[in-house]
């Protein structure tokens, strides 16, 4: 018997269908009407439409509850207050702020969050207590220091041995912060172990021009991709954040490795990292192009309906080409694009697809008019249009209600005013 029935749904291209979901994946799409069979749950969409869940695919769940503790500051300055913070909390923290992080994701539209953290058992527990998918890494930052290094690749060999026991939705990736707080040979032998055991690689990249120059200063001339590149790292297994410094060369590398990167918009231009982010050269030279939030502690929020409308904004603007970036390929940026970069079967409603499925309702004046949907999603609408939210087959959102909500919250409160600085 089918698991759930979405009677009279509407698809992004205008149609009316019934979509059959069944074991945790799409199994029909039909003309709405057609067919009478039985399901165990039977869900009226008339007036709402299907889309991909999206992909959050650069955040920091654990920062969740750090909203707003170093406004107006950039990076350097940012990330001395937040290592300070962080020196403080432990995996009851990130348990608790990750929930939060996940119920937030559940409540835009999320489907599946790569989370790069600390205490990763505790932030993947949280993420599929929630019920949805998660990339959650072990984060490797020895801050140059030989003997952290050690310490770090005898805990990542055990938090991996650990994942082996984790929920399916979640999968281990290895993390490596940057090219300016990891050691060469860590970088290496990181990289090294995550090839040996099939994992991504999950690291920030070329973020701010202070990083570009840094690096070209302290390696010969070479960029960050280039370093990167000479160290043997790049690759399609490898999650590339920012990526936002690039020479043409740097984008040619990026291209020809076939790298996942990651543009976090709202985070980058809040911070003053930067806003050029090259993804029609990127996507032309070969590389995937995803989005992300980064955490909520530069962002200040995991909304990626919010970061489409911003990365939209700003490429159309520093270009001069209000037609760069059309509605199709925003979507599959924040979807499909995610989905592959984890070798996942995600981001299309379409048969044989992982149910990863999110539901807008349309009654509403944002979409009123006769503008295309995705145009009203993406420019018109805010994220609480989505009312329902399945994942894997399952519903994790009915009506705007998370079954657990008032609990994570509460819990989130009470966690907050023990570890966190008055």
């Amino acid at each position: 018997m089918t698991d759930i029935l979405l009677k009279n749904i509407g698809l992004i291209d205008g149609r009316r269908a019934d979509i059959r979901i069944e074991g945790g994946v799409i199994s029909r799409i039909s003309p709405a009407g057609e067919g009478s069979e039985e399901a165990r749950e039977t869900l009226d969409c008339t007036g709402k439409v299907a889309v991909p869940g999206f992909c959050n695919m650069h955040t920091h769940g654990g920062m969740a509850m750090m909203r707003g503790v170093g406004e107006d500051m950039e990076l350097k300055t940012w990330l001395d207050l937040i290592w300070d913070i962080e020196s403080m909390i432990d995996g009851e923290y990130v348990y608790a702020s990750t929930r939060v992080a996940a119920l937030e994701m559940i409540k835009t539209g999320t489907t599946l969050a790569n989370d790069q953290y600390w205490h990763p058992n505790h932030a993947s527990a949280a993420v599929n207590q929630m019920g949805i998918r998660s990339a959650t890494s072990y984060t490797i930052l020895d801050g140059m220091d030989a003997e952290k290094s050690a310490r770090q690749r005898d805990e990542l060999i055990s938090k991996y041995e650990d994942s082996r026991k984790w929920n399916p939705l979640s999968m281990f990736t290895v993390g490596i912060h940057s090219i300016y707080t990891v050691r060469e040979d860590m970088i290496v032998w990181a990289t090294e172990f995550a090839r040996s055991h099939g994992l991504k690689i999950h690291i920030h990249v070329a973020e701010t021009k202070k990083e570009f120059d840094d690096c070209k200063a302290a390696h010969s001339g070479l960029t960050p991709v280039e370093y990167l590149e000479k160290l043997g790292v790049l690759g399609p297994d490898v999650i590339s954040a920012h990526s936002l410094w690039l020479t043409e060369h740097d984008v040619e590398l990026l291209g020809a490795n076939h790298v996942n990167c990651v543009h976090n918009i709202n985070s980058n231009a809040k911070l003053a990292s930067g806003y050029k982010f090259l993804w029609q050269e990127l996507a032309d030279a070969g590389a995937n192009i995803c989005l992300g939030t980064d955490g909520c502690a530069s962002s200040n929020n995991l909304d990626i309906l919010e970061t489409m409308k911003t990365t939209a904004f700003f490429q159309k603007a520093w270009r001069n080409d209000p037609a760069n970036l059309p509605t199709g390929t925003l979507l599959d940026m924040a979807t499909v694009n995610g989905a592959k970069a984890l070798g996942l079967h995600s981001g299309r409603i379409e048969e044989g697809w992982n149910a990863d499925i999110q539901i807008v309702d349309t009654d509403n004046s944002f979409f009123l008019s006769p503008g295309p949907f995705l145009a009203n999603f993406i420019y018109s609408a805010h994220s609480d249009c989505i009312t329902y939210l399945i994942c894997d087959g399952k519903f994790v959102m009915k009506g705007r209600k998370v079954a657990s909500e008032p609990e994570v919250l509460a819990e989130g409160r009470r966690i907050m005013n023990l570890y966190q600085p008055k």
